[in-house]
C-alpha cells in the first residue's frame, strides 16, 4: 500500500513539474512578425557588466534578411550549421561527433548545437551547460522549427547572435 502512494505522488510531482515546464516556455509564435527587442544573452551581458561596475548596455540594429549579405549567410552556415536547411532543428550527427571529441578531450570542448538551438539559447536562456538548461533550449528549440520557416531563423539568428 505505501509503495502505490509513494507511485502516486512521483506520478503527480512529474505531470506537475510537466505542467510548469510547458507553462514556462516562451511564446515564439509572435516572432513570425515581431524582431526581438532584447534577448536573454543581452540581459545576461548586462548583468556580467554591471557587476564589473561597467556602465555598458548592447546595441543593435535589426536589419531584414534582404539587406543581409549572401556571402555573410554562407560564412555562416558552413562555420555553424552545414546542414541547417536540411535538419529539423537538431544535427544529430554533429552531436555524436561532439560527444566523441569531448569524451577524448575529457572536457566540454566542442558543441554540436545547431543554429536553430542557438537562437533558442541566445532569445529565451542563459549560457549555464546543465541538463535543465538543455532540455528547455530543446522544447524551445523544437517550437521555433514548428512556428517560424528556415529563412525566418536564421533572419533572426543573424541579427541577435554575438559576433565578437
Amino acid at each position: 500500500m505505501r509503495k502505490k502512494k509513494y507511485l502516486y505522488i512521483v506520478i503527480i510531482a512529474l505531470f506537475l513539474l510537466s505542467v510548469l515546464f510547458v507553462a514556462t516556455m516562451p511564446d515564439v509564435k509572435r516572432l513570425k512578425k515581431e524582431n526581438p527587442k532584447k534577448t536573454a544573452m543581452m540581459e545576461y551581458r548586462e548583468a556580467e557588466w554591471a557587476a564589473r561596475g561597467m556602465k555598458r548596455r548592447p546595441y543593435q540594429i535589426l536589419v531584414p534578411y534582404s539587406s543581409i549579405a549572401p556571402y555573410m549567410v554562407k560564412a555562416v552556415l558552413i562555420a555553424e550549421d552545414d546542414n541547417f536547411w536540411s535538419h529539423e532543428g537538431f544535427d544529430y550527427q554533429a552531436m555524436e561527433k561532439a560527444m566523441e571529441k569531448n569524451i577524448k578531450a575529457r572536457k566540454f570542448k566542442a558543441g554540436g548545437s545547431t543554429i536553430s538551438q542557438q537562437l533558442a539559447k541566445n532569445l529565451y536562456l542563459s549560457p549555464r551547460k546543465n541538463p535543465i538548461r538543455k532540455l528547455r533550449e530543446a522544447a524551445i528549440t523544437w517550437r521555433l522549427e514548428r512556428e517560424l520557416s528556415k529563412k525566418r531563423i536564421l533572419e533572426i539568428y543573424l541579427n541577435v547572435a554575438e559576433w565578437g
